[in-house]
């Protein structure tokens, strides 16, 4: 028998957690599907904002500055640090707890509202109806609702010069988890998260080089904000190459070499220990719709919505 519901939220991120703790505070009967794991194979609430996004990067961000800090950069207070040692171990284990205090809270959120989690893969069917196939399952459980609220969120674009291999190459995720501080890393793209990225293992000691395609430095941005962001980015170490056509990676014997186009269009190669893929995200909606479900995405994968 069908399991049923005044609301289905399908994605548990800060969009659909939200919809979906509203929702039962408004006395209607919720239920939110989430596909996420974490690196122990357990479910896990918040979507990639908390598990592999705004939160950890964040916690990698204070933790990497409170070292430079200590390291070299108290003496104009008088405080002379010696003997400071990088434990990287712990740093990622400081990262990992405040990501599971989160999203345990959030689970403890949809108890208190009574919400139901259901772990797994939602899709839709058609008007009221969503197959909901739970972890390591493979039968389909059908799930019905008079409302339907999509939050799949997004994921890392690829890029067909660079596949990720989750090994030497990486994405944003993969950038997050390193066990070890990378020798030379390089970094496609040059937006925030790639920003943010370089920061983090710049400050820890890597030397980080960033590919980025556009010509203008965060070009999206005011262009007197971007011009002094690049000038602290610069400053800090980041080596921020602009103009920068990636067009091909060779990984073999614990080393990358990315073959690129440079802003005078003269073939460069650059040797690094990993390589991050940053290059933007999109819509997470593969597979949200069955065939028959008439849920419309423009090119770009979006839900066209009605208004």
């Amino acid at each position: 028998m069908a399991k049923s519901f005044d609301v289905v939220v399908i994605g548990a991120g800060p969009a659909g957690y939200v919809a979906a703790i509203r929702c039962a505070q408004l006395g209607l009967k919720t239920a939110c599907i989430d596909d996420w794991r974490d690196e122990t194979g357990r479910s896990s609430l918040g979507g990639t904002c908390l598990n592999a996004g705004c939160i950890p990067s964040k916690a990698l961000l204070e933790s990497s500055e409170r070292y430079l800090q200590t390291k070299s950069g108290l003496e104009d207070y008088g405080i002379v640090a010696s003997g400071v040692k990088l434990d990287l171990a712990r740093m990622q284990a400081r990262k990992t707890k405040i990501v599971q205090t989160l999203t345990q809270g959030i689970a403890g959120l949809f108890r208190t509202n009574r919400i139901t989690a259901l772990a797994g893969r939602g899709q839709l069917v058609d008007s009221g109806r969503v197959a909901f196939t739970p972890h390591d399952a493979d039968q389909a459980e059908e799930v019905t609702a008079q409302h339907i609220i999509l939050a799949s969120g997004s994921r890392p674009v690829t890029l067909g010069a660079a596949p990720v291999d989750g090994d030497l190459v990486v994405d944003s995720s993969g950038a997050l988890a390193f066990s070890e501080v990378p020798k030379r890393l390089g970094i496609i793209g040059a937006g925030v998260i790639g920003l943010e990225l370089g920061s983090v293992w710049r400050r820890l000691g890597s030397e980080v080089v960033l590919l980025e395609a556009q010509t203008e430095f965060l070009s999206m941005a005011d262009a007197d904000l971007a011009g002094q962001a690049l000038k602290i980015f610069t400053r800090q170490g980041l080596d921020i190459r602009l103009g920068c056509r990636v067009t091909g990676i060779k990984a073999a014997r614990r080393q990358v070499q990315i073959t690129y186009q440079n802003a005078e269009d003269a073939a460069e190669e650059l040797k690094v220990d990993r390589l991050v893929v940053a290059v933007g995200r999109r819509p997470n909606t593969d597979g949200l719709a069955a065939p028959g479900a008439r849920l419309q995405l423009d090119e770009k994968g979006y839900v066209d919505i009605d208004e």
